[in-house]
């Protein structure tokens, strides 16, 4: 299967081809993840530096990514314009709704290549992979400890 899709640079369709051929060429210096997009690797680093430079002006809250900072203004607002037709739920973004219709069907898109895990959403599945990788990407800052889940890490960054 090719794509029509146009470029308009060379560094634009590498990165195109590396999604489809799964390389990953651009490598995280703080703990050997590797990406198949720049642009993906810079969100990642962000992890480590702790760096959150998108801030709600209505709050204290502050983000890593602009449309994580979008999806949070609307919990201002109250804004919810993606409704389910299965039940009262409505959701903010599209694809909280999507994922969240898949409850109804029961689909389970997201299959672990290691055992007979299935989820809903891909985040999930990416989550779960560290069980069998025994990755550790969320560092604490104040000391050498890891963690799988950001979860963990916030607990412990409680105790410092």
């Amino acid at each position: 299967n090719q794509s029509n899709t146009i470029f308009t640079n060379d560094s634009n369709h590498i990165s195109h081809m590396m999604k489809h051929t799964g390389d990953k060429y651009y490598q995280c210096n703080q703990c050997g993840k590797a990406f198949s997009d720049n642009y993906i690797l810079n969100r990642h680093v962000k992890i480590h530096t702790g760096e959150k430079p998108y801030q709600c002006s209505q709050c204290d809250k502050a983000f890593t990514q602009k449309n994580d900072l979008i999806r949070h203004d609307k919990t201002h607002t109250g804004e919810k314009p993606y409704q389910c037709s299965q039940c009262d739920k409505a959701f903010i973004i599209k694809s909280d709704l999507i994922n969240h219709l898949r409850k109804h069907t029961g689909e389970k898109p997201n299959q672990c290549s290691e055992c007979e895990m299935a989820f809903t959403r891909k985040s999930y599945l990416i989550s779960h992979m560290r069980k069998h990788s025994g990755e550790r990407p969320h560092q604490c800052s104040q000391c050498d400890k890891d963690f799988a889940y950001k979860n963990g890490l916030n607990r412990h960054m409680r105790k410092h």
